[in-house]
């Protein structure tokens, strides 16, 4: 291989680890499908280290030529539809090897195409809240109405914030206490008989139940450093929700009954 078709290798295949590390996908996956690729484009040797913030991909083509490149991970979010079509391109790369410009095309293709457009994860952040507010004892239908409503706040808020790359534990934090303030104010307003049904209603939608299932999972499998990154930022994260709950508390003086 000549040195620009080892250089647009190396930066396909980190493109590829990124997506899937950012979509949620278990660090040996990660692992092993850089080998697969690189090994089936005529690599001698792919050596690559991952964890949830950094990739180094090292490729030996020669006895005298060896590629390393590294790549920051900035955002881990859950894209299973994503990491599915990133796992069809690995294995089609492994089996058929197209060409690399292909390769680019079906890699901005899949960059590009959301899985789920903005009204519908607005709309899902508001059903949530409202099935928890049922789940969790409330039967005010203008408690669950109201719940609802505060759910598509916080979607709006989520997606906002996303937008605007702010921190992800202030953003949580903030989405919290937003929360939590608009269920004491409704309330108040007498549109629901207990509080508490509606801040759990809504906290369930910031909880990071999938970052600490992933961070067991990649302890399970052996990949310590990783396992535990993954845990302490669910953790951070569930601390943040937390603390805006506990700011709401000191605001409004105490749960009301």
């Amino acid at each position: 291989m000549i040195t620009s078709q080892v250089n647009q290798l190396l930066s396909c295949t980190l493109e590829i680890l990124q997506m899937m590390l950012e979509s949620g996908a278990e660090i040996y996956r990660v692992e092993e499908s850089a080998r697969r690729v690189c090994q089936a484009y005529g690599a001698r040797r792919a050596d690559v280290y991952a964890t949830t913030s950094n990739i180094i991909l090292s490729v030996e083509v020669a006895e005298d030529e060896i590629k390393t490149h590294t790549r920051r991970i900035q955002q881990i979010v859950t894209d299973i539809e994503r990491m599915d079509r990133l796992n069809s391109l690995v294995r089609r790369m492994a089996s058929e090897r197209p060409e690399l410009s292909e390769v680019r095309r079906e890699i901005e293709a899949i960059k590009h195409t959301p899985v789920y457009s903005d009204p519908v994860t607005i709309l899902f952040y508001g059903i949530t809240a409202g099935a928890f507010y049922v789940f969790f004892g409330g039967r005010s239908l203008w408690g669950a109405l109201y719940g609802t409503l505060i759910g598509l706040c916080v979607g709006v808020l989520s997606i906002l914030f996303g937008r605007m790359q702010t921190n992800r534990f202030l953003g949580r934090f903030l989405c919290s206490l937003f929360a939590c303030s608009a269920a004491f104010a409704g309330h108040g307003m007498g549109l629901a008989g207990d509080v508490g049904f509606l801040i759990i209603g809504n906290i369930m939608t910031l909880i990071p139940g999938v970052g600490l299932t992933n961070s067991l999972r990649d302890l399970f499998a052996g990949d310590s450093i990783s396992g535990a990154l993954r845990m302490i930022d669910a953790l951070i994260l569930a601390a943040s929700i937390a603390c805006g709950y506990i700011v709401t508390i000191f605001l409004f003086g105490g749960v009301a009954g």
